[in-house]
Protein backbone atom coordinates (compact mmCIF):
# COMPACT_ATOMS: atom_id res chain seq x y z
CA UNK A 1 0.00 0.00 0.00
CA UNK A 2 1.03 3.30 -0.50
CA UNK A 3 1.02 4.67 3.02
CA UNK A 4 3.72 7.37 2.82
CA UNK A 5 3.75 11.33 2.29
CA UNK A 6 7.34 12.15 1.44
CA UNK A 7 7.86 16.13 2.15
CA UNK A 8 10.78 17.88 0.60
CA UNK A 9 11.89 21.71 1.62
CA UNK A 10 13.66 22.68 -1.77
CA UNK A 11 15.25 26.21 -2.17
CA UNK A 12 17.93 26.71 -5.00
CA UNK A 13 18.08 22.79 -5.12
CA UNK A 14 18.58 22.07 -9.04
CA UNK A 15 21.83 20.52 -8.43
CA UNK A 16 20.91 18.06 -6.05
CA UNK A 17 17.17 17.45 -5.46
CA UNK A 18 17.20 14.66 -8.48
CA UNK A 19 19.91 12.96 -6.53
CA UNK A 20 17.38 12.85 -3.61
CA UNK A 21 14.25 11.82 -5.67
CA UNK A 22 16.61 8.79 -7.04
CA UNK A 23 17.18 7.56 -4.01
CA UNK A 24 13.91 7.19 -2.72
CA UNK A 25 12.86 5.28 -6.29
CA UNK A 26 13.46 1.99 -4.44
CA UNK A 27 10.58 3.21 -2.12
CA UNK A 28 8.08 4.00 -4.72
CA UNK A 29 5.43 0.80 -3.64
CA UNK A 30 5.17 2.42 0.15
CA UNK A 31 5.15 6.47 -1.54
CA UNK A 32 2.06 7.87 -1.93
CA UNK A 33 2.82 11.25 -2.67
CA UNK A 34 6.39 13.26 -2.86
CA UNK A 35 5.20 17.04 -1.37
CA UNK A 36 8.28 19.34 -2.90
CA UNK A 37 7.83 22.79 -1.34
CA UNK A 38 9.55 25.12 -3.82
CA UNK A 39 10.66 27.44 -1.21
CA UNK A 40 11.43 30.81 -3.34
CA UNK A 41 14.28 28.86 -5.55
CA UNK A 42 15.51 31.05 -8.27
CA UNK A 43 17.09 28.23 -10.24
CA UNK A 44 15.41 25.29 -11.71
CA UNK A 45 15.01 23.78 -8.78
CA UNK A 46 11.13 22.38 -9.60
CA UNK A 47 11.53 21.83 -13.44
CA UNK A 48 14.62 19.79 -12.28
CA UNK A 49 12.40 17.70 -9.61
CA UNK A 50 9.37 17.40 -12.06
CA UNK A 51 11.71 15.98 -14.62
CA UNK A 52 13.38 13.51 -12.25
CA UNK A 53 10.37 12.25 -10.82
CA UNK A 54 8.59 11.98 -14.26
CA UNK A 55 11.55 9.78 -15.34
CA UNK A 56 11.52 7.58 -11.68
CA UNK A 57 8.14 7.65 -11.75
CA UNK A 58 7.66 9.88 -8.43
CA UNK A 59 4.36 10.78 -7.79
CA UNK A 60 5.22 14.31 -7.33
CA UNK A 61 3.38 17.45 -6.52
CA UNK A 62 5.31 21.06 -6.61
CA UNK A 63 4.00 23.31 -3.66
CA UNK A 64 5.30 27.22 -4.54
CA UNK A 65 6.15 28.55 -1.42
CA UNK A 66 7.56 32.43 -0.17
CA UNK A 67 8.37 31.11 3.37
CA UNK A 68 12.29 31.62 3.00
CA UNK A 69 12.52 29.09 6.20
CA UNK A 70 12.58 25.27 5.84
CA UNK A 71 10.46 24.78 9.08
CA UNK A 72 7.17 26.91 7.51
CA UNK A 73 7.79 25.36 4.23
CA UNK A 74 7.59 21.99 5.93
CA UNK A 75 4.17 23.23 7.79
CA UNK A 76 2.91 24.23 4.08
CA UNK A 77 3.40 20.57 2.87
CA UNK A 78 2.57 19.09 6.32
CA UNK A 79 -1.40 20.79 5.85
CA UNK A 80 -1.71 18.75 2.22
CA UNK A 81 -0.62 16.04 3.12
CA UNK A 82 -3.08 12.96 2.75
CA UNK A 83 -1.11 9.75 3.13
CA UNK A 84 -1.02 8.19 7.24
CA UNK A 85 2.22 8.36 7.28
CA UNK A 86 5.17 11.44 7.28
CA UNK A 87 8.27 11.26 5.99
CA UNK A 88 10.41 14.10 5.55
CA UNK A 89 13.71 14.54 4.28
CA UNK A 90 16.11 18.00 3.23
CA UNK A 91 16.84 18.43 -0.94
CA UNK A 92 20.16 18.02 -0.67
CA UNK A 93 20.21 14.86 1.33
CA UNK A 94 20.07 10.48 0.24
CA UNK A 95 17.70 8.27 1.09
CA UNK A 96 18.80 4.93 1.89
CA UNK A 97 17.41 1.72 0.52
CA UNK A 98 15.14 0.23 2.30
CA UNK A 99 15.42 2.55 5.32
CA UNK A 100 11.40 3.62 4.57
CA UNK A 101 10.15 0.35 4.03
CA UNK A 102 12.26 -1.57 7.76
CA UNK A 103 10.70 2.33 9.73
CA UNK A 104 7.19 1.02 8.48
CA UNK A 105 7.76 -2.98 9.07
CA UNK A 106 8.19 -1.62 12.98
CA UNK A 107 5.46 0.02 12.82
CA UNK A 108 3.80 -2.85 12.24
CA UNK A 109 5.58 -4.78 14.75
CA UNK A 110 5.33 -2.17 16.97
CA UNK A 111 1.27 -1.20 16.38
CA UNK A 112 0.95 1.64 19.44
CA UNK A 113 4.30 3.20 18.13
CA UNK A 114 3.11 6.32 15.84
CA UNK A 115 6.85 7.69 15.49
CA UNK A 116 9.28 5.18 14.39
CA UNK A 117 13.57 7.02 14.13
CA UNK A 118 16.09 4.73 12.34
CA UNK A 119 19.88 5.42 12.42
CA UNK A 120 21.88 8.23 9.89
CA UNK A 121 25.00 8.74 8.70
CA UNK A 122 26.47 12.10 8.27
CA UNK A 123 28.71 13.69 5.03
CA UNK A 124 31.34 16.62 5.36
CA UNK A 125 33.28 17.37 2.43
CA UNK A 126 32.93 14.07 0.86
CA UNK A 127 33.59 12.31 3.65
CA UNK A 128 31.29 9.84 5.28
CA UNK A 129 30.93 9.11 8.69
CA UNK A 130 30.46 6.09 11.16
CA UNK A 131 26.68 5.36 11.40
CA UNK A 132 24.75 6.52 14.27
CA UNK A 133 22.42 4.77 15.89
CA UNK A 134 19.71 5.88 17.52
CA UNK A 135 19.87 5.07 21.84
CA UNK A 136 18.11 5.74 24.95
CA UNK A 137 14.90 6.05 24.24
CA UNK A 138 11.96 5.13 26.16
CA UNK A 139 8.36 3.49 24.92
CA UNK A 140 6.65 6.95 25.00
CA UNK A 141 5.93 9.72 27.20
CA UNK A 142 7.41 12.98 28.40
CA UNK A 143 10.64 11.35 29.59
CA UNK A 144 11.45 10.92 25.38
CA UNK A 145 11.32 14.67 24.97
CA UNK A 146 13.14 15.93 28.36
CA UNK A 147 16.06 13.68 27.39
CA UNK A 148 16.60 14.72 24.06
CA UNK A 149 16.53 18.32 24.56
CA UNK A 150 19.12 17.46 27.70
CA UNK A 151 21.43 15.60 24.92
CA UNK A 152 21.08 12.56 26.68
CA UNK A 153 20.27 10.25 23.76
CA UNK A 154 21.10 10.28 20.01
CA UNK A 155 19.65 13.66 18.20
CA UNK A 156 17.28 12.78 15.82
CA UNK A 157 18.44 13.88 11.80
CA UNK A 158 15.80 14.84 9.17
CA UNK A 159 15.03 11.91 6.94
CA UNK A 160 15.46 9.24 9.73
CA UNK A 161 11.96 9.50 11.02
CA UNK A 162 8.66 8.34 10.11
CA UNK A 163 5.59 9.57 11.86
CA UNK A 164 1.99 9.02 12.05
CA UNK A 165 -0.02 12.16 10.36
CA UNK A 166 -2.12 11.36 13.39
CA UNK A 167 0.39 12.07 15.88
CA UNK A 168 1.77 15.19 14.13
CA UNK A 169 -2.27 16.46 14.04
CA UNK A 170 -1.62 20.20 14.64
CA UNK A 171 1.51 20.08 15.80
CA UNK A 172 3.79 22.04 13.36
CA UNK A 173 7.65 23.80 13.30
CA UNK A 174 8.62 26.76 14.77
CA UNK A 175 9.20 29.39 12.03
CA UNK A 176 12.05 32.41 11.78
CA UNK A 177 14.61 30.54 13.75
CA UNK A 178 18.05 30.59 12.35
CA UNK A 179 18.36 27.41 14.33
CA UNK A 180 17.11 24.06 16.25
CA UNK A 181 13.13 24.26 15.39
CA UNK A 182 13.36 20.63 14.09
CA UNK A 183 14.15 19.94 18.26
CA UNK A 184 11.13 21.64 19.29
CA UNK A 185 9.38 20.25 16.77
CA UNK A 186 10.41 16.47 17.79
CA UNK A 187 9.92 17.49 21.25
CA UNK A 188 6.39 18.68 20.75
CA UNK A 189 5.83 15.05 19.06
CA UNK A 190 7.71 12.71 21.51
CA UNK A 191 5.65 13.87 24.57
CA UNK A 192 2.76 12.22 23.12
CA UNK A 193 4.15 9.59 20.36
CA UNK A 194 4.90 6.31 21.09
CA UNK A 195 8.00 5.75 20.39
CA UNK A 196 9.84 2.84 18.33
CA UNK A 197 13.90 2.49 17.00
CA UNK A 198 15.38 0.34 14.63
CA UNK A 199 19.19 0.64 14.21
CA UNK A 200 19.17 0.00 10.09
CA UNK A 201 20.69 3.14 8.29
CA UNK A 202 17.83 5.22 6.76
CA UNK A 203 19.40 8.15 5.50
CA UNK A 204 22.48 10.23 4.87
CA UNK A 205 22.53 13.72 5.22
CA UNK A 206 25.15 16.39 4.25
CA UNK A 207 26.33 18.91 6.95
CA UNK A 208 28.70 21.70 5.75
CA UNK A 209 30.31 22.44 8.97
CA UNK A 210 30.99 26.54 7.90
CA UNK A 211 27.37 27.18 6.89
CA UNK A 212 26.16 25.54 10.06
CA UNK A 213 28.48 27.57 12.14
CA UNK A 214 27.50 30.80 10.46
CA UNK A 215 23.77 30.72 11.79
CA UNK A 216 25.29 31.51 15.09
CA UNK A 217 27.35 34.30 13.99
CA UNK A 218 24.48 36.45 12.40
CA UNK A 219 22.41 38.72 15.16
CA UNK A 220 23.83 36.22 17.40
CA UNK A 221 21.72 37.79 20.61
CA UNK A 222 18.71 38.74 18.57
CA UNK A 223 18.66 34.94 17.09
CA UNK A 224 18.97 33.57 20.64
CA UNK A 225 16.77 35.13 22.59
CA UNK A 226 13.79 34.12 19.35
CA UNK A 227 14.84 31.07 19.72
CA UNK A 228 14.61 30.88 23.40
CA UNK A 229 11.28 32.41 23.70
CA UNK A 230 10.18 29.37 21.18
CA UNK A 231 11.86 26.96 23.27
CA UNK A 232 10.19 28.23 26.24
CA UNK A 233 6.94 27.51 25.05
CA UNK A 234 7.59 23.36 25.63
CA UNK A 235 6.06 24.10 28.68
CA UNK A 236 2.86 23.59 27.88
CA UNK A 237 3.64 19.69 26.68
CA UNK A 238 4.38 19.78 30.62
CA UNK A 239 8.31 19.76 30.00
CA UNK A 240 10.15 20.66 32.89
CA UNK A 241 11.79 24.45 33.11
CA UNK A 242 14.53 22.91 34.29
CA UNK A 243 14.86 20.50 31.27
CA UNK A 244 14.81 23.93 29.26
CA UNK A 245 17.04 25.70 30.76
CA UNK A 246 19.27 22.74 30.11
CA UNK A 247 18.81 23.24 26.60
CA UNK A 248 19.52 26.72 26.76
CA UNK A 249 22.96 26.05 27.93
CA UNK A 250 23.75 23.29 25.72
CA UNK A 251 22.50 25.94 22.75
CA UNK A 252 24.73 28.37 24.34
CA UNK A 253 28.02 26.82 24.67
CA UNK A 254 27.78 26.24 20.89
CA UNK A 255 27.46 29.74 20.01
CA UNK A 256 30.31 29.91 22.39
CA UNK A 257 32.31 27.77 21.10
CA UNK A 258 31.25 28.82 17.06
CA UNK A 259 32.63 32.55 18.61
CA UNK A 260 35.83 31.44 20.05
CA UNK A 261 37.08 29.64 17.33
CA UNK A 262 36.53 32.80 15.09
CA UNK A 263 37.96 34.90 17.69
CA UNK A 264 35.24 37.11 18.81
CA UNK A 265 36.36 36.45 22.28
CA UNK A 266 33.88 39.01 24.08
CA UNK A 267 30.59 37.00 22.20
CA UNK A 268 31.91 33.87 23.62
CA UNK A 269 32.52 35.24 27.21
CA UNK A 270 28.80 36.41 27.12
CA UNK A 271 27.36 32.78 25.74
CA UNK A 272 29.52 31.11 27.78
CA UNK A 273 27.97 32.49 31.07
CA UNK A 274 24.41 31.50 29.88
CA UNK A 275 26.21 28.15 29.84
CA UNK A 276 27.66 28.40 33.18
CA UNK A 277 24.17 29.11 34.84
CA UNK A 278 22.14 26.69 33.22
CA UNK A 279 21.88 22.76 34.65
CA UNK A 280 24.36 20.60 33.04
CA UNK A 281 25.79 17.16 33.16
CA UNK A 282 29.87 16.70 34.40
CA UNK A 283 31.01 16.40 31.17
CA UNK A 284 29.48 20.09 30.58
CA UNK A 285 30.71 21.51 33.46
CA UNK A 286 33.89 20.35 32.14
CA UNK A 287 33.85 22.59 28.84
CA UNK A 288 32.45 25.44 30.17
CA UNK A 289 35.63 25.73 32.60
CA UNK A 290 37.95 24.64 29.67
CA UNK A 291 36.56 27.16 27.44
CA UNK A 292 36.97 29.89 30.04
CA UNK A 293 40.81 29.19 30.87
CA UNK A 294 41.08 29.42 26.66
CA UNK A 295 39.20 32.43 26.16
CA UNK A 296 41.43 33.87 29.45
CA UNK A 297 44.43 33.02 27.46
CA UNK A 298 43.97 34.14 24.73
CA UNK A 299 42.77 37.41 25.93
CA UNK A 300 45.95 37.99 27.63
CA UNK A 301 47.89 36.62 24.63
CA UNK A 302 45.90 39.53 22.85
CA UNK A 303 46.40 42.43 25.15
CA UNK A 304 50.22 41.34 24.67
CA UNK A 305 50.21 41.47 21.94
CA UNK A 306 48.67 44.68 21.34
CA UNK A 307 50.85 46.52 23.72
CA UNK A 308 54.04 44.88 22.02
CA UNK A 309 52.86 46.36 18.58
CA UNK A 310 51.78 50.12 20.16
CA UNK A 311 55.41 49.86 21.57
Amino acid sequence: MKTVSVIIPAHNAAATIAGTLASLRSEAAVIGEVLLVDDASSDDTAAVAEEAASRLALPLRVIASNCRDAGGARNLALAQADCPWIYMIDADDLHLEGGLRSLLSRSDAQPRAEMVVGAFRRRTKGEHHQFKLPYGYTVTGIANASAYLEGQVRSIAVGSALVSRRAIGETRFPTALAYDEDTLFWARLMCRAPLAVITQPVMTYFVSAERSDDRFTIKPAQRFLAWRHALRQLTDCGIAKSTLKTREGLVALKIARVHYARGDFDTAARFLAVAKAAPKVPSDIWRCMRYQLKLAVRRRFSISHALLQSA
